[in-house]
């Protein structure tokens, strides 16, 4: 099976990448080249840039491919360009798109693929979604070959589930306070990315898969308590944490309250029965204690990555004394 990635070295795809070669698949990666991580020994690498039509279409050249994955598209008018791009180049294209396009906050508990896309707090997400209806008209209307992939919460060794890389660990190890979103009893699920993978290569090349959308997940649940105290635990230290609803911190930091409010502060269980009849091998087995375990062991083991976002951690400051101040004053 002849595959393109379009990206292929980022947090999710490089597990991907390494897991398709180990299947066989004679795998290709279309970017620039000014990825941090190493490619893969084996990816046939074309280089090109997919914004700029004409250094795509000389990267590409005469290549036909089973399947492409597009893991950096984004907004409507990217999955505009690769409809025009690779129809009638490959048999199937898989358009990775977000679980927090689902509606938010959810209407029912678990999450099913037929739950209704709609998160007016988002606009990354509502932009997952238009990319979505888009590929959808394309397959009714022309055949494109679509398969759309939800990712949830997928991690590696290099990414911290509670944001800002290093800085919320350093101020855990130094006895600090750190902020939980709401009371940290929501319920979330995070999946480690060589799980994830088992599901994507899978969907690559499988007539099933096309037309249909797929999320994949692990089925491991945690409340946000339990999330930060692993990684404390991790960590080698105690986690102090300070409880603040979601909308308090978007008034002083709106990125982040974005990101709370359009996916993070909201339980979100999902059911993977649909992943799990089309790709059989599918069975998370990384537990988040050992996902934790495996990111401190990453940024220990290199004092250079243990870079402390100052900024950030002085808005944590500002955000804890202000919610503190607004409290009544205890008799």
């Amino acid at each position: 099976m002849k595959v393109l990635f379009i990206g292929g070295t980022g947090i999710i795809s490089s597990a991907c990448s390494e897991l398709a070669l180990k299947e066989g698949i004679e795998l290709f990666h279309l970017n620039r080249g000014q990825s941090q991580r190493a490619t893969p020994e084996g990816v046939r690498v074309l280089r090109g840039d997919i914004h700029d039509p004409v250094s795509f279409r000389n990267a590409l050249g005469d290549h036909q491919f089973d399947a492409v994955v597009d893991w950096i598209a984004f907004t409507p008018d990217q999955i505009e360009r690769d409809i025009s791009l690779f129809a009638g180049r490959t048999r199937q294209f898989v358009f990775i798109s977000s679980a927090s396009a689902y509606h938010t906050p959810p209407l029912n508990l678990p999450v099913t693929e037929s739950t209704p896309l709609f998160n007016p707090f988002w606009e990354y997400s509502r932009n997952k979604i238009a990319c979505e209806e888009r590929l959808v008209r394309a397959y009714r209307e022309s055949g494109f070959p679509a398969t759309i992939v939800r990712p949830s919460h997928t991690y590696d060794q290099t990414l911290t589930p509670m944001g800002f890389g290093y800085t919320v660990i350093n101020r855990m190890r130094q006895g600090r306070r750190v902020i939980v979103h709401g009371d940290g009893t929501s319920l979330w699920t995070l999946t480690h990315h060589r799980d994830f993978a088992v599901g994507l290569v899978g969907l690559l090349g499988n007539e099933r898969a096309v037309g249909d959308v797929f999320h994949i997940t692990n089925d491991e649940i945690l409340t946000w308590n339990q999330i930060y105290n692993l990684m404390a635990e991790a960590a080698g230290t105690r986690a102090h944490l300070v409880h603040i609803p979601s909308d308090f911190i978007a008034a002083f930091d709106p990125d982040w309250g974005a990101g709370l409010l359009g996916d993070k502060a909201h339980s979100m269980v999902f059911d993977n029965s649909k992943i799990r009849r089309t790709v059989p091998a599918f069975n998370p087995v990384i537990p988040f204690y050992r996902g934790a375990r495996e990111i401190m062991a990453y940024y220990d083991a290199d004092p250079a990555r243990q870079v402390v976002d100052q900024q950030q951690d002085a808005m944590m400051d500002r955000i804890i004394s202000a919610y503190e101040s607004a409290l009544p004053a205890h008799s």
